[in-house]
């Protein structure tokens, strides 16, 4: 079964994670105690979090479409203290309610945050020809090269979201020992790892609903695209997909450059990257994800570089833990922010910048 770990895989999650060491147990709230729960919950009810304040900046690709960085400041950061980029998932964009909330709060621990939203997104809607995807690593390279310039010295942690996080991973594998920026860490949350897996995981059952979801969410995408801009791409795309499989067939792998959805899958799943990690990496998921299995992570031969924590419960982007454990029941926040403070505690060196 996808949503719990055999004997054999919690055997070896006991060799790749290091359980009560880098992360406190995740508890799930006795009311929300299943992995589907756990995803619905965190989708509807998102908690609280402050009004827009971000400033804008604009990244012009060499393509031509443009990408929006919003830039979270708090008064009390300073010049060359750790800044952070976050990556939203699949549907998402800045203002997808769990960067929201782990904005505040690294705000409020006067940590500078960056959010980009990937092509077509958010306040990037309509500045972009092409779609955005789980292997465009480039985009983020030109965020943290913009950072770079914005916040001259300052070591950035890099942290992704269900297909932000297999971005990050993915591009994590493919500089290896070299540097970009100021980047010396990095947070993958829930990355569908497997591409290929994940998308057939999501054809099962109930995982439908969450395929019939991305679906309707990226059609409609599209069909606002094609309406602001009539001579994209999007406006010709005719095909009328009923699951995120062939919705990547039709649309995303062939306007991307890809042969197939199987080239596509096959080149970005970031399984195939993260034996070449070699910044310091945390991978969180759950074991209960219902449509991310953990199982290729534990199989794959992770380097020393990079720690796999699986938590029992959470589902996808959920972990809504017991009362009293942190400042609210949102687990995954508070180790987020955790995180982010230990790696300023230890400020690393980055990697020499390649040539």
């Amino acid at each position: 079964m996808h949503g719990s770990l055999t004997s054999a895989d919690n055997a070896k999650s006991r060799r790749t994670t290091q359980s009560g060491e880098d992360f406190p147990p995740f508890v799930a709230h006795p009311l929300v105690n299943s992995g589907h729960l756990q995803t619905i919950f965190a989708v509807y009810f998102p908690g609280r979090y402050p009004k827009y304040a971000a400033v804008q900046h604009r990244l012009q690709m060499p393509d031509g479409d443009c990408l929006i960085l919003h830039d979270d400041r708090p008064a009390d950061w300073q010049p060359k203290q750790r800044v952070v980029l976050m990556l939203h998932g699949l549907g998402g964009s800045h203002g997808s309610f769990y960067l929201r909330r782990m904005v505040h709060k690294l705000n409020a621990q006067a940590v500078r945050v960056f959010r980009l939203d990937m092509r077509g997104c958010g306040a990037g809607f309509g500045l972009a020809q092409l779609p955005y995807h789980s292997g465009r690593t480039e985009d983020v390279v030109a965020a943290i090269r913009k950072i770079e310039l914005l916040c001259p010295g300052s070591p950035v942690s890099l942290i992704g979201f269900s297909l932000g996080a297999n971005i990050s991973l993915k591009l994590l594998g493919e500089i290896g020992s070299n540097a970009i920026g100021g980047l010396d860490s990095a947070l993958a949350v829930a990355p569908p790892a497997d591409l290929d897996l994940c998308s057939r995981v999501m054809s099962r059952g109930f995982n439908r609903i969450y395929d019939w979801h991305f679906v309707r969410t990226l059609k409609r995408h599209v069909r606002r695209q094609a309406r602001r801009l009539p001579n994209s791409p999007a406006a010709q795309f005719a095909v009328r997909p009923r699951t995120l499989r062939q919705f990547d067939d039709a649309y995303t792998a062939p306007l991307s450059g890809f042969a197939d959805v199987a080239d596509y899958y096959r080149r970005c799943s970031s399984l195939a990257f993260v034996e070449s990690i070699r910044i310091p990496t945390w991978i969180i998921t759950a074991a209960d994800d219902p449509f991310i299995p953990p199982t290729p992570l534990l199989q794959a031969a992770l380097p020393p570089q990079v720690r796999l924590h699986i938590t029992a419960g959470g589902g996808h982007l959920g972990f809504i833990a017991r009362p009293g454990t942190d400042g609210d029941c949102r687990w995954l926040d508070w180790r987020v922010v955790e995180w982010v403070q230990r790696m300023g505690t230890e400020r690393r060196c980055p990697p020499t910048e390649s040539a």
